[in-house]
């Protein structure tokens, strides 16, 4: 089985990300797509990142009616601070038939050469890559590399950021989140704050 691994912190998951994933596990040659919920770095300040199961049921609930797409803890039980390379074997161990690559914003492979081993994710993994707006896109070297794929997937600018922000402020962003999240986050009182 190929298996897309899309981390994230996810605070909160919105409709961007679902509509990345769903485009990933639709139309590029992945089977099913794994949310991986990053857990919280205690070395860093929390300010409004919300608890690790809370991030991980807001996923849960945002993915249960898509077969293609499971929400994944996995990071939530290796050593802090973490590194992809290091989830990458950890996966393999466990899940030796399986087949992973990552998915990720143009954004983060313009910085993926300061990814720890990025050499060695590179050698035994497919990296998907979905378009982001940004200035320095076009001057990725790795572009041309043979284990990254370019998925001209929908272009959606929604940032978690942009959302605790809005809620903060009192404005309704509801049409950004799955109505599920949305129940959850306001039942909750999350990013009131």
């Amino acid at each position: 089985m190929k298996i897309g691994l899309y981390f994230g912190t996810y605070n909160p998951i919105h409709v961007g990300h679902l509509i990345i994933a769903n485009h990933m596990a639709e139309f590029a040659d992945l089977d099913q797509v794994w949310m991986v919920v990053t857990p919280h770095n205690p070395l860093k300040k929390k300010a409004t990142l919300l608890d690790d199961h809370q991030r991980l049921q807001m996923v849960f609930l945002a993915t249960e009616d898509y077969l293609k797409i499971k929400p994944s803890d996995i990071e939530f039980k290796l050593p802090q601070p973490n590194y992809t390379v290091n989830t990458l074997v950890h996966l393999q161990e466990k899940y030796p038939t399986h087949d992973f690559s990552l998915i990720m914003g143009e954004d983060n492979l313009k910085t993926l050469h300061k990814w720890k081993n990025y050499e060695v994710i590179l050698d035994h993994y497919e990296i998907y890559v979905y378009p982001r707006i940004s200035e320095e896109a076009e001057n990725i070297e790795l572009k041309s590399h043979p284990k990254v794929h370019i998925i001209d997937a929908p272009i959606v600018e929604i940032s978690s950021t942009f959302i605790r922000n809005s809620i903060k402020e009192g404005k309704n962003i509801q049409p950004l989140l799955p109505p599920k999240v949305w129940e959850y986050i306001d039942h909750n009182n999350f990013y009131k704050k």
